[in-house]
């Protein structure tokens, strides 16, 4: 060895042999939007099923046009509740308040001294009482540092309990003739409404999905510290969320009452079950931070059209809220298993 060390040398490879290409781990963002446009489609699927299911059962009635327009103006005010709700729960919260807040929005609105201003007085009052109802809860969760959950819990027995006061439990008859129209008028065939949803439904989605607003609606739900530290206000922005929310329902106060040409203390009963159960169907997740307006709509379409079915089949009121309990878990428990299987 002469006090040498050999050292083995190192194996080239020849010129020219193809190696293996390493493997490139997909990223996060590429499998929520592949998993988003999966939900999107089942969304889809369930729809086409429901029609195959109301094309057997009610073959005459179902599938015809009027009974379609009924569907979307079903939808239209449920709808644009929902579209609030979507925001509230993506940014992490939760507004169990909606359905008082459109029964106070809607007895304000139609008071005899707001009447007499007109009909675009009744609609400002509406819009301004639903925003200013939302804000308040935004402020308490944001600011005063208060679960959601109290929060808006507390805000339902208030603004329902304030609107049976102003109305006397009586329901208020619209004398303003034009106000109805907002309900009654129609174009090629569609009722103003369906077109008063798609406009808020497209302002949504691009309030969530291509503006600065949305990205940070995300980032407070997913991680509210973490968006704090990366420059977010976060509290502002969270009282932002609820303001937004209650100006949906304000919008919703305005077309319900429009279409019942009356304010009464009872407008919204359960909207805020219906608008969650819509929002979950949908896909978002309950603790924030991830969904979809896209997926929120084609929920409430799905529980309108299955509450259509319920009532063409004569199924009691009763039934249809079991069922609409029974989905939401569901829902929840699907939503936890596909959690579980990314993890």
């Amino acid at each position: 060895m002469n006090g040498q060390i050999s050292v083995p040398a190192k194996e080239e490879t020849p010129v020219g042999t193809p190696t293996a290409p390493a493997r490139v781990p997909r990223a996060p963002g590429k499998l929520l939007a592949l998993a988003g446009e999966s939900r999107i489609l089942s969304l889809v699927g369930v729809l086409a099923v429901l029609a195959v299911i109301g094309a057997v059962t009610e073959a005459d009635t179902f599938l015809t046009r009027s009974n379609v327009i009924n569907i979307l103006t079903t939808a239209s005010v449920i709808g644009i509740v929902t579209v609030g709700m979507t925001f509230v729960i993506i940014g992490g919260g939760i507004d169990l308040s909606v359905g008082a807040i459109i029964a106070l929005a809607s007895v304000w609105s139609t008071t005899v001294a707001t009447q007499d201003l007109g009909l675009a007085a009744m609609v400002f009052t509406a819009l301004v009482v639903g925003a200013g109802a939302g804000l308040i809860n935004g402020a308490l969760i944001a600011y005063g540092r208060l679960v959601p959950f109290i929060v808006t819990l507390a805000m339902l027995a208030s603004a329902r309990g304030l609107a049976e006061q102003m109305s006397n439990r009586r329901s208020q008859v619209v004398e303003v003739n034009t106000f109805a129209d907002i309900a009654l008028a129609k174009w090629l065939g569609i009722p103003m409404l369906v077109y008063i949803l798609a406009v808020v439904c497209v302002l949504g989605w691009i309030l969530l999905n291509r503006t600065t607003f949305g990205r940070r609606t995300y980032a407070v739900g997913g991680n509210p510290e973490a968006a704090r530290l990366a420059g977010i206000n976060v509290r502002r922005h969270t009282a932002l969320l609820y303001l937004l929310s209650g100006l949906c329902c304000g919008i919703a106060a305005v077309m319900l009452t429009a279409q019942t040409n009356t304010g009464a203390s009872t407008h919204g009963t359960l909207y805020e079950l219906d608008a969650i159960a819509a929002v979950i169907i949908g896909g978002t997740l309950l603790s924030g931070g991830r969904g979809s307006l896209i997926g929120s709509i084609l929920g409430v379409l799905i529980f309108t059209t299955i509450t259509n079915l319920f009532i063409l089949n004569n199924l009691s009121t009763p039934i249809q809220n079991i069922a609409k309990g029974a989905i939401i878990v569901a829902a929840v428990l699907l939503q936890r298993r596909g959690r579980a299987r990314s993890s």
